[in-house]
């Protein structure tokens, strides 16, 4: 990166800049003969100069023509270059916004290509936030100035220089006249504009602050509530914003004085002109059409000018905020871009060491403040060990297993694996050779199979397929790309490396994952999210046959055992008891957010139906109902007391509305009420469910009516609204509901005691018996965990990771301390799998209980960031040195 901007505009674009100067040279020649032409038309042709008689012609272009029509083509020779001139500034304007958008996208590329390379103790000095702002917003301006850097000055100046020449050369007063205020623009403004410079810093600095401070509150919003600090925080960025309201505003004021000041000298120009040019077109030393043109070429002069001192602070501007992000960006020990390079899969596994040791020699490593983390560390194992580390807390282990995963460079020593100096070998090759868990582990915002897979994915192994058109494209962005410096790498390639997870397809990698998961004691888990997940055909083609197979089964189950009223299936001529109104009227369930149940009371076609059925006026007295007893029920109750779960139609917050709404129906009457506030009613019955919430509201007729209006809205629904619904039918999966709910094809009754639980234990039990166990789990596998896997529990996410580090099947596993979060009985299956898994290959894993190391085949005890002792677990614990302490301790 170039420490200088004018270094980085002219190292990356001077081709660019040097295609526009020809067009920019070709404004101005353009632009003097469209101000010099008027001074022709006026005296030649409309006061008639060059004609002295009405017989006199003059030659024009090789044509002799009379008066008038010389006058036209006057005319139409200076519109001709006013189009001519407004198509090169077109140009010009077009080819600097491209290349300003190219060098934009450069800039924010390399700075992301930095954040790559930065040394992991960086990141624990700045702030995701900042970062993110930097890249996204403060480099923003400068895009658009990259593209003015030198044509713009090039193009302003030569224009204002054109039409300062061209006023000389009429009348030397004038001239003078417009070079004195030109002058003191250029002096005076600058000099004013001093102060905005560091107000316009001052301001970048308090907002990226600011941007960093709410980002700390984001993350620790669980220690603000615990600790009921919310109004402190106020406070505080109260605090902030007014720092920030003071510098704008004080930036505002200088900025309207300048502009003023501005506009006065540009406007007492032609005030001067009309006075000193007047005189001299009375006494005759002025003709009248010098004088126009000089007014004329005058009026463009102060706009050049003013967008060029425009320019200069633009230019000081971005400078000071090119350098700020340099200086944060500026890191030491950046990792070379060259360990970085793609390399391609077989080139990595033809390097990769499978076989030999693990040699450890005078390793040591600094903090910032020269403080030795570890220090000296030397050991020596093959690459089939298994090495657990234990320490008391700062003793170095977690230090030492980040310099062994590659994390961190080590400040002095090797690193050897089986002949590959790990300290300088690409990240291609330790990304494949070495995988690592630590805690807390990071999620990101997908599903949990990209997760999982997102470790296989160094290099592209195949290329994507494209259509004629979208080939174009593609075509277009890589040659932008390579143009910009940015990757060509095709992001729509198939980048997962199945041969390194051991498997050959999409399928026989999701059987694998679904092995990994029961090391890791993780199935379960992904079994529940994938009952409770809809899952698309198209991806499993044999999924609705067997579905609807295990739906017969479930039939057949509970009929066997004399429960089948402890599920009340779905019927389209009854209504269901143990459904909500929304499900009862629809009788389906909703594709995305047309009918679901919040958008219902404003659905067009929904309230048509309501209307047309004669339910609407019930509905929304049903509502009113509703919110009485609810606004009577809650009033008073303290925040999270367990009625407003049972009864969620109103939230805590919502009360007052509602309560707002009620008043006013009272005094109005229902049919009176506004829009939203009928709407607000009309939303509560629909979530109704009547052996659930038993408030007497919904009786037979009331039943008989809905699956009446069922029918109606069944038979009139629109063609464009008939996928957003897919209809409950026996015969047929419904892929837009949940696997539990396609097989049990109806509700479980409210109040049979743990009927809940049963029913699902017998689904367990029936899709064990179908063998649809794998298949479900899989398709839980697409459950998006969320930003930072939030979706999840902090336990959940650490297993996610181990499977991610085990699906690379790397050649030395290192674990820190990753299964903390676990329960101890947790943490001993995971743990026991985890060195069956890696039986015969290298784990090196820093534990949190010096016991647990019995059953690793050596341990190395550290002390103060040396090896304390290391040997087999019996050897140690009977020598009665640092690790027997560490037994005793615990």
């Amino acid at each position: 990166m170039e420490r200088n901007l004018f270094g980085f505009i002219i190292k990356y674009s001077k081709r660019d800049q040097l295609l526009i100067v020809p067009l920019v040279v070709a404004t101005m020649v353009v632009y003097y003969l469209s101000l010099d032409l008027p001074k022709t038309i006026i005296n030649q042709a409309i006061q008639g100069s060059s004609f002295p008689t009405a017989e006199s012609v003059r030659n024009f272009l090789g044509f002799e023509l009379h008066r008038i029509p010389y006058l036209f083509a006057l005319s139409v020779l200076f519109l001709s270059l006013i189009v001519l001139n407004g198509w090169l500034k077109f140009q010009i304007n077009t080819m600097k916004g491209w290349m300003g958008e190219r060098m934009l996208r450069r800039l924010r590329y390399s700075l992301f290509d930095f954040i790559l390379r930065f040394p992991l103790p960086r990141f624990k000095r700045v702030k995701a936030a900042e970062m993110a702002t930097m890249i996204k917003d403060e480099v923003e301006p400068l895009g658009g100035f990259i593209g003015e850097a030198l044509i713009t000055p090039l193009f302003l100046g030569g224009q204002a220089l054109t039409a300062m020449f061209f006023i000389l050369y009429q009348h030397w007063a004038l001239g003078l006249i417009a070079l004195a205020v030109v002058g003191i623009q250029a002096v005076i403004i600058p000099r004013l504009r001093k102060r905005q410079l560091v107000l316009g810093r001052e301001r970048q600095l308090t907002a990226r602050a600011l941007a960093g401070r709410i980002a700390e509150c984001v993350d620790g919003v669980a220690e603000i509530h615990a600790n009921g600090t919310s109004n402190y925080e106020r406070a505080e960025i109260s605090a902030r914003l007014g720092k920030i309201f003071k510098i704008r505003f004080e930036l505002y004021q200088r900025k309207f004085m300048v502009k003023f000041l501005n506009n006065f000298l540009s406007q007492v120009t032609p005030f001067l002109f009309y006075t000193v040019g007047g005189y001299l077109v009375i006494v005759g030393k002025l003709d009248i059409g010098a004088l126009v043109a000089v007014i004329a070429a005058y009026k463009d002069l102060p706009a050049p000018v003013k967008e060029l001192i425009d320019w200069d602070q633009q230019r000081m501007d971005v400078e000071i905020k090119y350098q700020q992000v340099m200086e944060q960006f500026a890191a030491e020990e950046v990792l070379p871009a060259e360990l970085q390079a793609p390399l391609k899969p077989e080139d990595v596994a033809a390097s990769l060491p499978r076989e030999g040791r693990l040699k450890v020699a005078g390793l040591s490593l600094y903090d910032d403040a020269n403080v030795k983390l570890v220090d000296g560390v030397s050991f020596e194992f093959t690459l089939k060990d298994h090495i657990a580390i234990v320490s008391r807390q700062g003793g170095g282990a977690s230090e030492l297993a980040q310099l062994l995963a590659r994390l961190v460079p080590p400040s002095n020593g090797t690193i050897d694996m089986g002949g590959v100096d790990l300290t300088r070998a690409p990240e291609a090759l330790t990304g494949r050779a070495l995988a690592y868990v630590g805690t807390p582990a990071y999620l990101f915002p997908v599903s949990v199979r990209e997760n999982i897979v997102y470790g296989l994915k160094r290099h592209p192994l195949r290329d994507a397929t494209y259509e004629d058109e979208l080939r174009l494209e593609h075509d277009f962005q890589m040659k932008e790309a390579a143009r910009t410096g940015n990757s060509t790498l095709d992001i729509n390639a198939e980048w997962i490396d199945y041969a390194a997870a051991g498997a050959a397809n999409a399928e026989e990698m999701d059987a694998r994952i679904v092995e990994l998961l029961h090391v890791v004691d993780l199935e379960e888990t992904i079994f529940e999210l994938g009952l409770r997940s809809s899952a698309d055909t198209r991806r499993n083609p044999q999924l609705a046959g067997r579905v609807l197979d295990a739906r017969a089964r479930m039939r057949e189950r509970l009929e066997s055992l004399g429960i089948q009223d402890w599920v009340e299936r779905f019927d389209a001529s009854r209504y269901n008891r143990n459904a909500t109104l929304a499900e009862n009227l629809l009788f389906g369930t909703p594709v995305g957010r047309t009918f679901d149940v919040d958008n219902l009371a404003g659905n067009p076609y929904v309230l048509r139906v309501l209307h047309d059925t004669g339910l609407y006026e019930l509905m929304l007295r049903t509502g009113h109902k509703v919110a009485e007893t609810m606004v009577e029920l809650f009033s008073g109750l303290p925040p999270g007391h367990e009625f407003f779960a049972q009864y969620s139609f109103i939230r805590q917050e919502d009360l007052a509305q509602f309560e707002a709404i009620l008043k006013r129906a009272d005094e109005v009457g229902l049919k009176k009420l506004d829009e939203s506030e009928r709407r607000a009613l009309l939303t509560l019955p629909f979530k109704l469910i009547a052996t659930r919430h038993r408030l007497g509201l919904i009786d037979e007729n009331f039943e008989a009516r809905v699956v009446e209006a069922r029918r109606h809205f069944a038979a009139r629904l629109p063609a464009e609204l008939k996928r957003a619904i897919e209809f409950f039918d026996a015969s047929r999966y419904n892929s837009a509901a949940t696997l539990a709910d396609n097989i049990l094809f109806g509700k479980i009754v409210t109040g049979q005691a743990e009927a809940g639980t049963r029913i699902t234990a017998l689904v367990r039990e029936l899709l064990d018996e179908l063998g649809l166990r794998p298949l479900v789990t899989t398709i839980g596998l697409d459950y998006q965990v969320g930003v930072g896997g939030a979706r999840l529990p902090v336990s959940e996410r650490q297993k996610v990771a181990l499977v991610r580090a085990l699906i690379k099947n790397p050649v030395l596993l290192v674990i820190d301390q990753a299964t903390g979060p676990l329960d101890p009985a947790s943490q001993a299956r995971v743990l026991e799998r985890v060195l069956e898994e890696r039986k015969g290959r290298g784990v090196v894993w820093v534990l949190q209980r010096a016991d647990v190391a019995e059953r690793f085949d050596s341990v190395l005890v550290m002390e103060r960031g040396k090896i304390a002792e290391k040997g087999a677990f019996a050897q140690l614990k009977s020598n009665g040195g640092a690790l027997q302490k560490l037994l005793v301790a615990a």
